[in-house]
């Protein structure tokens, strides 16, 4: 699993802080992509290719994992350790489960501290910010937790505005969301609506303008089709008479 996810934060990352990341990650774990690929990275970042257009360049030089010896089963842990210096975690389901730490997880992160590993947490869940993140982290007892190692996805839309520099364009942005991005805008100055602050807002439809649902509103769409066919047919026919008056 972390294979996988540190391939795919170099490969989809458009976040310049997540693709340095994704980036060291790689190297740390001694990845070879080989030339064409690593061309291939680099016209990304410089021309802004889309990612599905650099995978359709290198499919020629693509090498499975397999083939590729990464997805040897680890029988050592040592062997591990000795390879890769950044180690990235999940946070749901790995380092917590709901309000509860998953156990010898202290253990794990202070035997990485300890060996001098880096350590990062990413998540997309957005309900929190690198704040509120970093206080559940404080919560369970991981103490050590930096600010800096959590990467959330409200975070990453902070980030992608600021980097855009949003804020210059003098416009606001509307959350569909919680408080984690909230407080993530809030400190990159960004202005927001929206949020929390419409959470107990209702959509008041007037008599006569309810949408049709479910059977009725396939109903609805095939008479609009049929009428619209209809309309199509008939004008059809008066360009075809009007051709054949002008012959006369």
């Amino acid at each position: 699993h972390w294979y996988n996810t540190s391939i795919m934060g170099l490969s989809l990352s458009s976040s310049l802080r997540i693709g340095l990341l994704s980036a060291a990650v790689g190297t740390a774990a001694g990845f070879s992509f080989g030339a064409a690929a690593a061309s291939g990275v680099r016209r990304t970042a410089s021309t802004g290719l889309r990612p599905a257009s650099l995978a359709a360049q290198s499919s020629a030089a693509a090498v499975s994992f397999k083939d590729a010896g990464l997805c040897k089963k680890l029988d050592v842990p040592a062997d591990l350790l000795e390879k890769v210096d950044v180690f990235i975690f999940d946070c749901d389901g790995v380092i917590w489960k709901g309000d509860s730490l998953i156990d010898k997880v202290p253990a794990v992160l202070a035997m990485l501290r300890a060996a001098g590993k880096k350590v990062f947490f990413v998540t997309n869940n957005s309900t929190k910010s690198r704040k509120g993140y970093l206080g559940k982290f404080k919560s369970l007892g991981l103490e050590e937790t930096q600010p800096e190692e959590i990467f959330s996805s409200s975070f990453a839309a902070a980030a992608y505005l600021e980097q855009t520099k949003f804020k210059e364009s003098g416009k606001k942005v509307y959350i569909i969301g919680e408080v984690g991005i909230e407080e993530e805008l809030d400190m990159i100055g960004v202005p927001w609506i929206g949020g929390g602050s419409d959470a107990g807002k209702k959509i008041a439809l007037k008599s006569g303008c309810c949408p049709p649902r479910g059977a009725d509103r396939l109903v609805s769409c095939a008479l609009q089709h049929r009428r619209s066919t209809r309309l199509q047919v008939r004008a059809a026919a008066r360009l075809r008479r009007g051709r054949r008056h002008r012959r006369l």
